[in-house]
């Protein structure tokens, strides 16, 4: 073998040195090799790449590897909700959950704008102004439809071919396709990629599929859901709550046990009680357990029966014209034939394990977004790791997803936007003692006027003592959370400090300086407190209260 470097190898075949490597470029053969490879490929399997599932990750996916000359294949097909509800191609985010979501989040802003003006000098006149939810739906689905249309063009300009028709697994390096005329196609390829999604979870109790709908069906419902009542905590149950509510509809969220499970409490909290401030009803601790129909009609009126969850027997009734469940989402893995090619998943939640690479346990089986065990289930992230993966498998990068440090942003009436760790993942991985939480209340300018939710607006930055102060963890309730939490995003990113923060001349007038200013250590807020009541005791063991607030619990005792 030639010893010189570098070592150059082509498709697993090794060619050479620099010397031979060079020969065989002017002689031309290191260009047959390749394409000799390449068409013994294309003889073996039909497809490059099959992609199986046509959301954010999928369409990402694939375009990309239609850019280094692959041969795709992007397999996508909606199953109908219980009441019927299908959409086109663009996956979750673009169909029934982020474009839609902020569109609705945005009519309930423009609502709260309307009862502003009058504070700042607009005449609106003496007339009632009303909403109408069939202009609203239309200009919704209009505006997905152009964008369902637009991704299908962009597939066509990069010769992806694209199916509606659901994939399944039928053996190894194969797939078989049903569309909705129950046409069935076989189809092979050297590698796949899952990218499947999500669907909302059901109850399981009578009622529940026959008369409840879900976000998958809020965003094209055809009339105005009326009194609704919100199965459900997580950021999907209150922002669904929160924008009809702001469309001046009597909302309640019925919750099981906690907010925002998995988002810091604090701040969950606060969104919940903000919430509470501004009309939407909460009922604790229960959870349905019948859903009937009184009268049928658009809307109808149903009868929920629903039974405490603190031990006791105790049930409770109540009648709405709407019932929205959203109680959690389950992958669409299940059904698609993993079994029978062994690809290991996660049997109770359908997640899917991979390595670092998004990579099965089947070799030629990758996965992205929703369906990976672990990994944030967000839109950015999927169609992050599907373009790194495909250059890292056809263009020989070696970039992978980075899932640390993600931001993100509940767009309840409240906005929340979050980066990094929580105070409670904090302190269980760092130490209550190494951490600092500096935080702040604070008023938007904009919100002066008008005289309204002064000090419900917040901040709270989590820094590492142990790592000279680093910023982990950046939260933030207020207007146009997700715009701030972007750039405070990219510093965390680079390893920011706290007093490089401090440093940092902020913009003024606006939310995003909170960022800057907000210096005040949540522990010497609660040693101010103390101090009030216990003022004879030595400065000594003030310093140690300071570095160890637990000593507080101590001295108590």
């Amino acid at each position: 073998m030639e010893a010189s470097l570098p070592a150059v190898f082509a498709r697993k075949q090794y060619v050479g040195g620099y010397d031979r490597t060079a020969k065989a470029h002017r002689e031309g053969a290191f260009l047959k090799l390749l394409e000799g490879n390449r068409q013994t490929k294309q003889a073996s399997y039909d497809y490059d790449l099959i992609v199986i599932g046509g959301g954010s990750g999928g369409l990402a996916a694939s375009k990309e590897a239609a850019i280094f000359g692959k041969n795709v294949l992007v397999l996508d097909f909606v199953i109908p909700t219980p009441l019927g509800t299908t959409w086109g191609l663009g996956g979750t985010c673009v169909n029934v959950g982020c474009i839609p979501k902020k569109l609705m989040h945005q009519t309930a802003l423009l609502g709260q704008a309307i009862k502003d003006a009058p504070a700042f000098g607009w005449q609106l006149g003496d007339k009632p102004i009303m909403h109408s939810w069939s202009s609203l739906i239309e200009a919704v689905q209009n505006h997905i439809g152009s964008l369902n249309w637009g991704y299908r063009v962009a597939l066509r300009e990069k010769k992806v071919t694209y199916e509606n028709a659901y994939g399944e697994f039928i053996g190894p390096h194969t797939v078989k396709t049903t569309n909705n005329k129950g046409v069935e196609k076989i189809y092979t390829a050297e590698r796949f990629l899952i990218a499947t999604g999500e669907r909302p979870r059901y109850l399981n109790i009578p009622g529940d599929k026959e008369y409840c709908i879900t976000s998958d069906d809020l965003f094209s419902l055809p009339y105005c859901p009326g009194k609704t009542l919100v199965v459900g905590a997580s950021y999907v149950a209150l922002e669904c709550a929160g924008f009809l509510a702001g469309l001046g509809l009597d909302v309640t969220v019925m919750v099981r046990s906690i907010l925002l499970r998995g988002f810091d409490q604090d701040m969950a909290n606060k969104i919940g009680e903000h919430m509470e401030e501004h009309g939407v009803k909460f009922i604790r601790k229960y959870v349905p357990t019948k859903i009937e129909q009184i009268k049928k009609g658009t809307p109808g009126l149903l009868k929920v029966t629903a039974q405490a969850t603190l031990g006791n027997s105790e049930i409770i009734e109540g009648e709405y014209n709407t019932v929205l469940l959203a109680i959690g989402r389950d992958a669409c893995t299940k059904k698609i034939g993993l079994q029978k090619v062994g690809v290991r998943i996660n049997e109770n939640t359908g997640k899917i394990p991979v390595n670092d690479k998004e990579q099965t346990n089947v070799p030629y089986i990758y996965a992205i977004g929703d369906v990976l065990e672990g990994k944030p289930e967000l839109t950015p992230v999927a169609i992050q790791a599907g373009r790194l993966l495909v250059r890292r498998l056809y263009d020989g990068a070696f970039t992978k997803c980075d899932y640390i440090n993600v931001p993100t942003t509940v767009f309840t009436p409240l906005e929340y936007g979050a980066c990094g760790y929580s105070e409670e993942k904090a302190i269980e991985r760092f130490g209550n003692n190494r951490i600092e939480v500096y935080h702040s209340y604070f008023w938007p300018l904009e919100w002066t006027v008008p005289s309204r939710d002064n000090n419900r607006c917040y901040a709270k930055i989590i820094c590492n003592l142990a790592d000279r102060n680093r910023v982990i963890g950046f939260h933030v309730l207020g207007p146009n959370a997700g715009e701030i939490t972007q750039g405070f995003a990219a510093a965390i990113k680079c390893g920011i400090r706290k007093e490089q923060l401090d440093s940092t001349i902020g913009v003024h007038p606006v939310c995003a300086e909170v960022g800057i200013w907000c210096g005040l250590a949540k522990r010497l807020c609660l040693l101010r407190h103390f101090i009030i009541l216990k003022s004879n005791f030595d400065k000594y063991f003030v310093l140690l209260l300071y570095y160890n607030p637990s000593a507080v619990l101590q001295w108590e005792k």
